[in-house]
């Protein structure tokens, strides 16, 4: 799933293509991308039709386009959804589920989506920050983040670090891949508890959470497989750079011990044994 590098990818390359452009027709291909929106898909339509883009903004995961009507469109890509610019004339994508036709006759926006898991909203007065989202905490990348906020927050909680890297009412944004890369570089197991970090730990691990999501950005976020690219069809390149997702058996780049994978909420979790080792009292693996 998209975690911030990408949709922040995302959300850069639509900035460039939809702001400030009116919208002449939406064309719903099919009802569940946009199953959010409680009036239905001809409501969804309707209601954006004649309406300009003001600003492509995001939070954690999410992203939205504010309208000159006060009212936003909300946009969460799922596991394999895509957000594209394509020219008017180019052929539809297997998978195209939403079209969104400008004023202009200029490059169409194409919400694309193989396994129909994300989709698109129209807020209701939600130019600002849209209702549906609100709940959802800053990222790291945010101006208005609050570090001392967050590290007082983190350290109160009773659970494993890794899970409260990924909880969005905590910070947002942070997904699987990128909780592993920071928590190699600070060195820390994704099951030490959260009350036993110090403060300066905590700090660090932070830092390093920052470091690890700009480097990402800049690298276009990281893409696995087809299914994320930017608005351009182009993927990230940011998988050269991981230090331990995706590298089981593989040596650690700081110290040469065989990355491990342990199983973790359904999912894995990569480490280095040498550099991070497991706390005391820990049931994995």
């Amino acid at each position: 799933m998209p975690e911030l590098p990408e949709v922040e990818t995302i959300r850069q390359g639509l900035a460039q293509w939809v702001v400030g452009r009116r919208i002449d027709s939406v064309e719903v291909r099919h009802p569940r991308a946009v199953r959010r929106h409680a009036p239905g898909d001809a409501h969804f339509a309707d209601v954006l039709a004649g309406r300009t883009v003001l600003d492509v903004r995001r939070r954690g995961k999410y992203l939205w386009l504010p309208l000159d009507s006060g009212d936003a469109v909300v946009g969460h890509l799922g596991m394999s959804g895509q957000l594209l610019m394509q020219p008017a004339d180019a052929p539809d994508e297997t998978h195209l589920r939403v079209r969104f036709r400008f004023a202009d006759d200029g490059p169409q926006l194409r919400f694309v989506d193989q396994r129909t898991f994300g989709g698109l909203a129209v807020s209701e007065g939600g130019a600002e920050l849209p209702a549906e989202i609100a709940h959802i905490a800053r990222d790291p990348m945010d101006p208005e983040f609050s570090d001392v906020a967050f590290v007082a927050a983190l350290r109160r909680r009773r659970t494993e670090v890794k899970r409260a890297l990924l909880d969005q009412t905590l910070i947002s944004g942070v997904g699987n891949i990128y909780a592993d890369e920071a928590l190699w570089r600070a060195r820390l197991h994704g099951a030490r508890p959260t009350d036993t970090l110090t403060r300066p730990a905590a700090q660090r691990l932070l830092g390093h959470v920052r470091d690890v999501l700009s480097e990402a950005i800049r690298s276009g976020g990281t893409s696995f497989d087809a299914l994320y690219v930017n608005v351009n069809g182009e993927s990230g390149y940011f998988e050269r750079s991981l230090n331990v997702y995706g590298r089981e058996g593989e040596p650690c780049r700081r110290c040469g011990a065989p990355i491990r994978r342990e199983p973790f909420m359904n999912r894995s979790s990569y480490s280095c044994p040498r550099c991070q080792p497991r706390p005391r009292g820990s049931l994995r693996g």
